[in-house]
């Protein structure tokens, strides 16, 4: 096996630093299954067989479009649901590439979660860190080439891909592997009619929430803090797309490429995509919540009552968080199903109390994430 460059090899720490398969196994089976059955009711569709690597040294690229104006909880789903529904495939499973600022901002991790991006197997969309991923033994990788603008387009862009970020194509060029489009279908509508100004979100960057996305919510999001991660229930359907292999696109090695040549290819490699992501939403995007389909999740899981809705997840996932994370303890259940366990848990956690407080909840919310994650950066290891 090739040996990669000292750089490389000095970073490769970044596999195993804060992924936590255990703690991706525990919050699946005690939140995220019981969120993606009822609210998200999420679909895989052409994921299997499961793709092998054109190169068994490098990990096949993953990319796919981001939902507009909204918490990503598109890419949580997606993920849960592949680490739950392809076991035999888990070390393979790609590992996505996420924008720095979802884990160094603590409100930007779901409920305040400590590392909860990191532990569940994300890195930071660093040059470094992409580099070093194409090193990877066994996991693939995941990106969303579009980046943080691809998350900010306003829902007057749904559904239309921005530009491609050109280091996707660089490493696919360098490293010899497929690109592997899939398409995220209905996510736009986890937060419709949401619409973003750049002066605006200069001002939200500041305080590490890379845009503000303006729509009547953002009111709730005042009163209730809890919205502030408020997604609605889309059926989110994840559609595999057909093989990319840009060394097929150009006679030219990656390093006799120009930067006009390398956008050229990128922008070629996007209108595929588009073209794509178009197909699957004709296909699967036009009914986006499907009303009755929810009711029934909902009347077959009410022992689960209040849990599966947006204002009860504060609580449960804040549950998690101190059993597994502050007491230590592994292989439990939160026992959601219980009587009377909302309660329970709000007794346990009387900080959840703040979600539901109208803007003055922000205020002990923003300590203890804040206060927190700095522990936390400084008690972990990097």
């Amino acid at each position: 096996m090739e040996t990669p460059p000292p750089a490389i090899q000095a970073n490769q720490h970044i596999y195993r630093d804060y992924f936590d398969e255990e703690f991706t196994r525990t919050i699946d089976e005690n939140i995220l299954q019981l969120l993606d059955r009822v609210w998200f009711r999420s679909r895989l569709v052409g994921f299997e067989p499961f793709p092998a690597r054109n190169n068994l040294a490098r990990p096949l690229i993953f990319a796919s479009n981001h939902s507009g104006m909204a918490f990503p909880w598109d890419a949580i789903v997606v993920l849960a649901h592949l680490f739950r529904k392809l076991p035999n495939h888990y070390h393979t499973m790609p590992r996505p590439m996420s924008a720095p600022m979802l884990s160094k901002t603590a409100l930007m991790n779901p409920y305040l979660v400590q590392h909860f991006w990191k532990k569940c197997g994300c890195v930071e969309a660093t040059t470094l860190n992409f580099e070093t991923m194409m090193y990877n033994p066994s996991h693939n990788l995941m990106v969303y080439p579009e980046g943080v603008p691809g998350i900010g387009k306003g829902f007057n862009r749904k559904y239309q891909l921005q530009r491609l970020a050109t280091s996707m194509l660089r490493m696919s060029l360098l490293h010899g592997t497929d690109i592997m489009p899939f398409y995220t279908v209905n996510a736009e509508y986890l937060n419709p009619y949401a619409y973003s100004f750049e002066p605006i979100n200069r001002l939200t960057k500041k305080i590490g929430i890379p845009f503000l996305p303006l729509t009547l919510l953002l009111l709730l999001v005042l009163v209730q803090p809890w919205a502030f991660y408020l997604a609605l229930p889309a059926q989110l359907t994840y559609v595999m797309g057909t093989r990319i292999r840009p060394s097929e696109l150009t006679s030219k090695k990656h390093n006799e490429l120009t930067r006009d040549e390398y956008l050229a290819l990128s922008e070629t490699i996007r209108q595929q995509m588009q073209a794509g992501l178009d197909a699957a939403v004709q296909a699967h995007g036009q009914q986006p919540y499907r009303w009755r389909e929810l009711w029934q999740r909902i009347k077959e899981n009410r022992r689960y009552f209040p849990f599966f809705l947006p204002f009860a997840w504060p609580a449960a996932f804040t549950e998690f968080e101190r059993r597994f994370v502050k007491n230590g303890e592994r292989n439990f259940n939160l026992g959601l199903d219980r009587p009377g366990a909302f309660w329970k848990l709000l007794w346990r956690n009387p900080l959840v109390l703040a979600y539901f407080i109208p803007i003055l909840g922000w205020i002990p919310l923003a300590i203890k994430g804040y206060r927190g994650h700095r522990l936390g950066r400084r008690g972990q290891q990097p």
